[in-house]
């Protein structure tokens, strides 16, 4: 069996989008640099300051997501922070080849639903997908459970808000992955995650030379 990821439309779209968010990383970090998305922003400000921005994960850690997926065969995926949708193609290709399951993805600034929603039907995976737009602590309080899979790489600072919102609905052995976990501020997340008495087994892995994920089994 070929990998969904070979498809031919999968493997156009990602190789179209991931050199558009090639081309926007000097401007990208040209405004982090001159701090013109403050962190004391909302995240609705923040999320609209970058609206055109795709904010993604690398190539490996897509294929890391595939690979975490197609092995834990989950029927529900939860990722908060869509962006412009290159993870979620990565998990969606994975939820087809598992032959079962669905994505259900969360992003707050409508310009970016609606060009993430044209990159799902262009690689052909939008019948997997269901998109909610707006706050994630709004639109995940009434997802329906259980929950065997999280990818949390929207705003840090909410991470651990997302996470325990999710909790009563993640099922026994559930993974969560949370990307960019060198970054500031995370640091009450992980120590939340690395505490046995929360319910986790938590392992820091390195996915590029200087940033990480934590990879998380619900216990």
């Amino acid at each position: 069996m070929t990998s969904t990821l070979l498809d031919s439309r999968v493997a156009a779209a990602l190789t179209r989008m991931f050199a558009e968010a090639d081309a926007q990383m000097p401007l990208l970090g040209e405004m982090f640099g001159k701090d013109s998305v403050p962190g004391e922003s909302s995240a609705q400000e923040r999320a609209d300051a970058l609206s055109e921005f795709y904010l993604p994960v690398t190539p490996e850690a897509g294929r890391l997501l595939y690979t975490l997926v197609r092995a834990s065969r989950p029927t529900t995926v939860v990722e908060f922070g869509m962006s412009l949708g290159i993870s979620a193609i990565h998990l969606a290709s994975a939820v087809r080849d598992n032959g079962e399951g669905r994505v259900v993805t969360t992003e707050l600034n409508e310009q970016k639903v609606a060009v993430a929603s044209g990159n799902f039907a262009d690689a052909g995976l939008d019948d997997l997908i269901t998109v909610l737009h707006g706050d994630a602590l709004e639109t995940l309080a009434a997802i329906d459970g259980p929950v065997q899979f999280v990818l949390l790489d929207g705003w840090k600072d909410l991470y651990l808000q997302v996470l325990q919102l999710l909790e009563p609905r993640l099922a026994p052995g559930a993974l969560v992955v949370a990307d960019n976990t060198s970054m500031p501020g995370l640091q009450p997340y992980l120590d939340y995650l690395r505490d046995p008495a929360n319910g986790y087994v938590s392992v820091h892995f390195p996915v590029r030379d200087a940033d990480s994920m934590e990879i998380s089994c619900r216990a």
